[in-house]
């Protein structure tokens, strides 16, 4: 499929030294979301330790209790310390939410405070639940902080439609051959199953915002799918008149905006802040003009496969495409899709107030 653009970024004889395997991608769409938010630096560091401590929650052999303890200890003493910080960062008209996530991060049933005593006990499986809901409480007063972009979009861009920040669209996805979707457990098999993706406009505000704006208009209602190269993408284009002619959109890890029309060169160390070496990854196709512009409505859900990956686990694709969200809920369903399968309707289910639409049509 030429206009995918997928074949020119096959194994090449470089594979071997795609990069170094000890690479620290984000593995998961929730870790990678959680990354991209423009939080301040004090969220910023006891995000680092809880995410610290599910990194040696993985280790094979005898945990590290003791530096779990220490990470925990570190995040709750930067959360009251820098208590005054944190809140400087919210808004006024959020400080009411963002004062209960804080009550619950530090003394909630699975805060930072509950966390230290699952750690001195040794209860593995506590441990785990405590930083999963710490982490997820850390995100929540995160995106309280990050109610907007963090940079200024270049002007010639401003008359694009744009996300300045998170969305969620719900796909309907329906069986093309008469079979069915297998529920996750238990439950009764249906032709029908529902996904839900997280659009992160933090780190590609232009991309997701031409994306959210087609779904608002129903422009993929309807739309068969085609699977090929691990990926599930739309079968064909929309018409030249759905959707925008966007620059590929990318934001390489420590910058502070994104940057365009050029892709990353992960062999020498570049890497993106949405990598799409996630399963279920969301990226924009490639314009069959230029790899340097985005199709203007052609996506795709990327299903990352670790033995298909250089060394590193990277997809040979890294950094080469504009990926803008993550498959959060279903993610099982998409191993399930096939060619023939169909978009029944996609709906931006959050977000709507932080879609800013363009005046004038390009």
């Amino acid at each position: 499929m030429p206009f995918f653009g997928w074949e020119s970024f096959g194994p090449s004889p470089a594979e071997a030294v795609l990069y170094s395997p000890d690479a620290k991608l984000p593995r998961t769409g929730e870790l990678a979301l959680r990354r991209a938010i423009p939080a301040n630096t004090s969220m910023k560091a006891i995000q680092q330790s809880l995410e610290d401590i599910s990194y040696m929650l993985r280790i094979p052999q005898r945990k590290p209790y003791g530096t779990m303890e220490s990470n925990v200890k570190k995040a709750l003493k930067i959360a009251t310390n820098e208590k005054e910080a944190i809140f400087a960062s919210i808004p006024l008209n959020m400080r009411e939410n963002g004062s209960a996530l804080y009550a619950s991060l530090i003394d909630g049933k699975d805060g930072l405070q509950g966390l230290i005593e699952s750690i001195e006990d040794n209860d593995l499986d506590k441990v785990s639940a405590a930083v999963a809901s710490s982490l997820d409480t850390v995100s929540q007063l995160e995106l309280l902080q990050a109610p907007g972009l963090s940079f200024l979009l270049p002007d010639q861009y401003l008359n694009y439609p744009r996300l300045t920040g998170r969305g969620m669209v719900e796909f309907t996805f329906r069986k093309g051959d008469g079979s069915m979707f297998s529920p996750e457990a238990g439950g009764e098999a249906k032709n029908m199953a529902k996904v839900q993706v997280v659009l992160d406009g933090y780190s590609a505000p232009l991309t997701a915002g031409n994306f959210a704006k087609l779904v608002v208009d129903g422009a993929y209602d309807g739309v068969k799918l085609n699977c090929a190269n691990q990926a599930i993408l739309t079968e064909h284009r929309l018409g030249k008149d759905n959707g925008y002619s966007i620059l590929l959109e990318i934001m390489p890890t420590g910058q502070f905006e994104p940057i365009y029309r050029t892709t990353l060169s992960v062999q020498d160390g570049e890497l993106p802040v949405l990598p799409l070496s996630v399963y279920g990854a969301v990226a924009m196709a490639h314009s069959d003009v230029s790899h340097k512009f985005s199709s203007p409505s052609q996506f795709f859900f990327y299903l990352y496969d670790k033995r298909n990956s250089g060394l590193g686990g990277i997809s040979f694709e890294e950094g080469q495409f504009s990926v803008f969200g993550y498959t959060t809920v279903g993610r099982e369903i998409l191993s399930q899709i096939k060619s023939g399968d169909m978009i029944v309707c996609a709906k931006l289910v959050e977000g709507q107030d932080r879609l800013e639409l363009s005046k004038e049509k390009l």
